[in-house]
């Protein structure tokens, strides 16, 4: 991955980057992404929260620009939000979930950072999902667990997303 250093938050913010791209305390750093494990498994999360948005009163996104701090920025995989959390074209709120997909060249030792950051801005959910291990983990302040039973879930909601249907959708 590269990064260009000495970048300003007003012109992050104002630069269209393809793909998108985390800001980090002045630096324009490239995110892992692309290669069609990562996009599946984005896509097969993105359509099953999209299908139950209403009955889950929450909305999906993807690649959402979230400012975890003053001078960070980080762009999840996929996010899900409350329906009335309001919209902004950058989040300044936490999300109820941010969930981040390894890439091939992504290890789960190396998601720490990302995953502080998301837990320090108050989000109550952070998993991460492995599309080839075909694994999930819970992020918590104490570290990485697998989830009970195979099902992420989210306390502050009826969210139960079993992780046998996400994987199984992966063959189709």
């Amino acid at each position: 991955m590269s990064s260009v250093a000495g970048v300003s938050v007003e012109e992050y913010l104002s630069t269209s980057y393809r793909p998108d791209c985390d800001y980090v305390d002045g630096e324009v750093r490239e995110r892992n992404v692309g290669e069609y494990p990562h996009s599946n498994l984005q896509t097969r999360l993105a359509i099953w929260f999209g299908n139950r948005e209403r009955d889950w009163d929450i909305r999906v996104l993807v690649e959402q620009r979230v400012r975890v701090s003053p001078h960070r920025f980080r762009i999840p995989d996929v996010c899900v939000l409350l329906r009335d959390q309001p919209i902004e074209p950058v989040f300044t709120r936490p999300p109820l979930i941010c969930i981040e997909i390894l890439s091939k060249d992504d290890r789960l030792r190396d998601m720490q950072e990302r995953v502080d950051e998301y837990l320090n801005f108050g989000v109550p959910n952070v998993w991460i999902l492995d599309p080839v291990s075909r694994k999930a983990y819970v992020c918590t302040q104490s570290g990485f667990q697998e989830p009970d039973g195979g099902i992420l879930q989210s306390a502050e909601s009826p969210i139960r997303v079993p992780l046998a249907e996400v994987f199984a959708e992966l063959d189709q």
